[in-house]
Parts: structure tokens; C-alpha cells; sequence
């Protein structure tokens, strides 16, 4: 098992098992049937799907590889022949291009451990997707099927963690800030940056944005300029010990005309009028005052509904259904592209009706109402401009599938978003 080490920590994995190798279908019947104690299974079409532990999976599969190697041998007589054949019995993976892009430039070390002596064949099936096949130098069967599935948990996680957003900037902004941020993508496009990583150095990134952008101010660009400032009766030896330099413009806070907030922290009244129109939080310990309101266009609705259909991984419950719509219309000035269209959107999400699913229900609800579920960009799926997208709040848009296609079982997914809300104040 050395070359699939740390897979042994993984549990609740299911494996695909094609009977097409086996020349008996009836053996490869009794092989799953003979472990039923201790995996569940059940048959679609001519694929067998277990769900165990790593340990009794490694145990079915080297039950199958001896069958099909037994097979194999008397069918070709040679090697080489067997190993082709092998390597190509582990289903294919379908990824999103977007997120193996960023698997690709920024976890290849974390890709390389998972794959050890495999290789990915990668095949483009459109713009948005690309279908992944695992093979093994040595052509195991075995150790595919376990490299399929330790890659696929990595997926997962970096999937469902995957934001991306459009900015401000330039050429000479994008080297630095890449510099800066090395777990995030860069890409300058029309005076814009689209930027792409996990989510919270996204946040990080957009605070860091925040604070650099809100804290500039002119500069002298003559000498005179600059000397005439320092002697024009504000030097330290004349100040008044009772001035206060506000944190936003840097100048000396005007006694009539400053802000001091619940945190102590105080400002130059209009400085901080006008950071609260970006964020109403502190800009020193970014303590949050009033409501977060976000850029979602008006309009939309957001229905409820509720089935008994179970979600995997909350067998106990029903499942509540959320159904947003958007409706197209003309962006405002706090949009991308002011003046221009924007295509609308109807989306569907999935909560399981449990205790934290109905709190969550309600966070939801509050964020809708301040604006902060949706908002206009570029889509990641379609790759169009001017439409309505996701804003940094994830929703679960399938019932099944798992975080790779953004569905269920995720055990961790109430938890994040809750988390999410939380840097919204929504808690």
C-alpha cells in the first residue's frame, strides 16, 4: 500500500467496479456479495457501486484484481497486454477547467503526492468541463481505483472553496499583487483583474483592497510642495499633544468635525462617511456598525419549499428547496458596466430540513433581503460578462453528486456557510 499512502485515513469511499473484465459475471457477483456484512453496494446496469472503508475496499479489490489478473494472463499471455487493459478499468473523472486550472498552477506539489506514480490524461470536452482518466506506470488496477479516490476528496475540497471575483486594476498592480497573494490567480483584462482562490484569502484580498485604496491620498509632487507642508506650523514641536491624525486621510482630525465609534477608534467625519458607503465596519479593527449591503440587482424573489425527500448524509430529514429568480435589467452605477444590460438568473438550492438547515434557512433569507446573495460579473460556468452570478456566499445546487458538483453528502457545508455569513455580520 505504499504507493497510495494516507488513503488508508479515508472513509466512506465508493468504488465503481465494471464487471466487463470478467469473463464470469457471476464471479465478480460472488465477490461483492461475499463482503456484504461488512459494505453496502448495489448494482446499476453493468457496474457494481460499494461503499466501505478504505480497508475493506482494499480487500475487494485485491479480490477482483486476482480474478481479472487470473483472467487476464490465459486471455493474452503477456504482460504488457494486461496492464493496457488494467489501467483503463477506472472510470473517468469529469472536473471543471476552471478548477483544475487552479489545481494545475497552484497545488501541483498536493497533486503530485496524491497521484504518486499515476498520471493524468486529460481530454477537453468543452469549455467549461474536461474528463480525467488515471494511469498507473505499473498498470494496477488497484492503485488507480485508490488514486481516483483520494483525488477526487482533494477536488472536493479545493471545488468547494473556489471563489472568483473582477476588480479594479492594471498590468503593474497584477505582478505585485500575485507577489503578494501567492495562493491566487491574476488574470488583466480591460483595465479589470479577475482574480480566482479559496475563499478566505479572497476575503483577505479584498480587505487588504479595501483598507490600501480607502487610505490613499494625494501626494505632493513638487519639493516646494512637500517643504512648504512641513513648515507651515504642524511640525511636532508645535502641535497641539490633544491632535489626532485620522487613520483614512492621515491629516489632523478637525475637533468639529470628528467621528469617534463604539470601538473608540476615531475618524474625519466625511473620510468615514464615505468608507461606509464601501463597508460599514471600522476601518482600524473592522468592527461591523449597521447592515452590510451588497450590489445584488433589485427585484428578485425567493421562494421556499419543502419535500420529504431525504439529502445524502441527512437521511433523518426532508429537504427544503430554495428557488431564486433574478429578473434581467439595465446595471447601476455600483455595478461593473453602469448603463449596460444584465442577463438575470434562476437558481435552485438545497437545504436539509434539520435544525441547522432551518437556521441556515434564515440566514439566507437575511442576506437576500441586504443584497448580498447574488451580484453582476462574469459567470464561471457560462465564462459570459454582464450577467447575474453568485456573490461569496456558496450554495448547494444539487442534491447529490457531492462538493464536486456542488451537491451532497458535505458534511463540513452548514458549517462554512455559516462562516460566510458571519464575515457578512449575518450570525
Amino acid at each position: 500500500m505504499s504507493a497510495i499512502n494516507g488513503a488508508e485515513f479515508f472513509t466512506d469511499i465508493i468504488l465503481s467496479i465494471d464487471e466487463t473484465p470478467f469473463k464470469d459475471k457471476g464471479t465478480l457477483k460472488n465477490i461483492v456479495e461475499n463482503g456484504k456484512d461488512c459494505y453496502s453496494y448495489e448494482k446499476k446496469g453493468s457496474c457494481y457501486r460499494v461503499k466501505g472503508t478504505f480497508e475493506q475496499l482494499d480487500k475487494l479489490v485485491s479480490r477482483c484484481q486476482r480474478a481479472t489478473d487470473h483472467h487476464s494472463t490465459a486471455t493474452h499471455g503477456q504482460t504488457g497486454q494486461h496492464n493496457h487493459h488494467a489501467s483503463t478499468r477506472v472510470k473517468s473523472v469529469e472536473v471543471s477547467r476552471v478548477v483544475m486550472d487552479y489545481i494545475n498552477k497552484k497545488c501541483e506539489e498536493k497533486l503530485g503526492k496524491i497521484l504518486g506514480n499515476c498520471s493524468l490524461v486529460t481530454v477537453l470536452q468543452s469549455d467549461i468541463t474536461a474528463r480525467i482518466t488515471f494511469r498507473p506506470q505499473s498498470g494496477s488496477f488497484h492503485q488507480a481505483a485508490f488514486v481516483r479516490q483520494r483525488f477526487i476528496t482533494f477536488y472536493q475540497r479545493v471545488a468547494s472553496d473556489l471563489h472568483i471575483i473582477s476588480v479594479p486594476g492594471n498590468l503593474h498592480e497584477h505582478n505585485k499583487l500575485q507577489r503578494k497573494f501567492s495562493t491566487l490567480i491574476f488574470e488583466p483584462s480591460n483595465k479589470k483583474l479577475t482574480v480566482m482562490g479559496p475563499f478566505p484569502h479572497i476575503a483577505e484580498f479584498k480587505e487588504f483592497l479595501w483598507k490600501t485604496r480607502s487610505t490613499k491620498r494625494p501626494v505632493s509632487k513638487t519639493p516646494t510642495d512637500s517643504l512648504s507642508n512641513r513648515i507651515s506650523g504642524s511640525s511636532s514641536a508645535h502641535k497641539d499633544p490633544d491632535d489626532e491624525s485620522c487613520p483614512i486621510c492621515m491629516e489632523t482630525i478637525v475637533t468639529n468635525k470628528k467621528k469617534t465609534l463604539r470601538c473608540k477608534h476615531s475618524f474625519c467625519s466625511e473620510c468615514l462617511e464615505k468608507a461606509f458607503v464601501y463597508k460599514p465596519v471600522c476601518p482600524t479593527c473592522g468592527e461591523l456598525y449597521g447592515t452590510l449591503k451588497g450590489t445584488q440587482p433589485d427585484g428578485g424573489t425567493m421562494e421556499v419549499t419543502k419535500n420529504a425527500s431525504p439529502l445524502p448524509g441527512y437521511e433523518k430529514y426532508g429537504t427544503i428547496v430554495i428557488h431564486y429568480y433574478i429578473p434581467s435589467g439595465i446595471q447601476k452605477e455600483e455595478h461593473p458596466n453602469p448603463g449596460q444590460p444584465y442577463e438575470g438568473a434562476s437558481r435552485t438550492a438545497y437545504l436539509p430540513d434539520s435544525s441547522e438547515g432551518r437556521m441556515v434557512l434564515g440566514l439566507l433569507r437575511r442576506a437576500f433581503d441586504q443584497r448580498l446573495i447574488f451580484t453582476i460579473g462574469r459567470s464561471t460556468t457560462s465564462g459570459r460578462n454582464n450577467t447575474v452570478t453568485w456573490n461569496d456566499i456558496h450554495h448547494k445546487t444539487s442534491t447529490h453528486g457531492g462538493p464536486t458538483h456542488y451537491g451532497y453528502p458535505d458534511s463540513e457545508y452548514l458549517s462554512r456557510v455559516r462562516d460566510e455569513l458571519k464575515v457578512k455580520g449575518i450570525e
